[in-house]
């Protein structure tokens, strides 16, 4: 029973998020208003509104985020992280502040922040789960289960992809695959993306044209492969340094203010860096980038990832 309300409770979660998510970019931008879920892209919503528009709301991003962390961690209960949390002995979240955490994720992003959305519908799957099981009468180790099968199912809830999110649940967070983890994992999951299709839809997160297989596409995948996984693992590291570093105090308000308005000044040129990173990746799927402007988009979203994570906002 406990597999399945996770389950549905992610999925409503994750849905509420996502729809929050559209809501606020729509009103923000000012396109499609009637229309959340509709086939105008944030990145045409972004495109057609005015240069001042663009800085505007990234300053409005930087307030809200400044503010908003720093009495996150002046007022609240202390964050726990997923991975803190499988691993606890007492895997319950903080319900107040773990909420208030994910709004605060889902609210930047909306607005323009370059980090990812998908930690909130996780944390607030994770949630979920963990007081669930504690009413439930559930052990430690079966809680921390299902705490890791709310992740998944989050996860699944707000990209469509079960699998994906059973996987993550497998490989991330539990390094298991033994019957009674994959079983609650793939149920989680498949039960939250099929509830949040409710709100969202049965769609595909990118729109990917057919590639034929070809000796080419073979020999450059095996080359670009051990590439990118450097350049990934480059990447975390530098995000994770950034994180460290990040502060907690006064300072913190500040610091978010003048990144977000140095985003908004380059939304201006660049309004493809907006958002989490789905605008380059369709529109390179699309095959609308140069090289030169997928160069400048890469070191951008670089840059800008990792100085958001410095002056404090959160996401992935």
């Amino acid at each position: 029973m406990v597999t399945v309300l996770t389950g549905i409770g992610a999925g409503l979660g994750g849905m509420t998020l996502a729809l929050l998510l559209h809501f606020i970019q729509h009103v923000a931008y000012g396109y499609s208003i009637t229309h959340l879920v509709g086939h105008e892209s944030f990145y045409e919503g972004v495109e057609a509104a005015s240069a001042g528009r663009r800085v505007a709301v990234l300053v409005f991003c930087g307030l809200i985020a400044g503010c908003g962390w720093f009495v996150i961690y002046r007022y609240g209960r202390p964050l726990v992280s997923i991975k803190k949390a499988v691993a606890s002995d007492d895997p319950r979240m903080p319900p107040v502040t773990t909420t208030a955490h994910a709004l605060l994720q889902i609210i930047t992003v909306a607005l323009g922040s370059p980090l990812g959305r998908e930690v909130a519908p996780r944390e607030i799957g994770s949630l979920l789960a963990g007081w669930l099981s504690h009413y439930a009468g559930l052990t430690v180790e079966q809680t921390r289960l299902m705490v890791a099968c709310g992740a998944g199912a989050g996860l699944a809830a707000v990209y469509n992809v079960p699998f994906g999110g059973a996987i993550f649940v497998l490989e991330v967070l539990l390094r298991s695959f033994e019957l009674r983890v994959v079983i609650p994992a793939l149920v989680t999951s498949v039960i939250a993306a099929v509830v949040a299709w409710l709100g969202l839809g049965d769609e595909s997160q990118y729109v990917v044209p057919h590639f034929g297989l070809s000796a080419n596409l073979v020999t450059w995948s095996i080359v670009s492969g051990p590439v990118f996984g450097v350049a990934a693992f480059a990447f975390v590291q530098l995000t994770t340094k950034a994180r460290a570093a990040a502060p907690k105090g006064w300072t913190l308000p500040l610091l978010s203010l003048v990144n977000f308005l140095i985003i908004g000044l380059l939304a201006v040129s660049f309004p493809q860096i907006l958002g989490n990173g789905k605008t380059p990746a369709q529109l390179g799927f699309s095959n609308e980038l140069t090289i030169g402007l997928a160069a400048t988009l890469l070191v951008i979203k670089v840059a800008i990832t990792t100085s958001s994570l410095r002056a404090g906002a959160q996401g992935v």
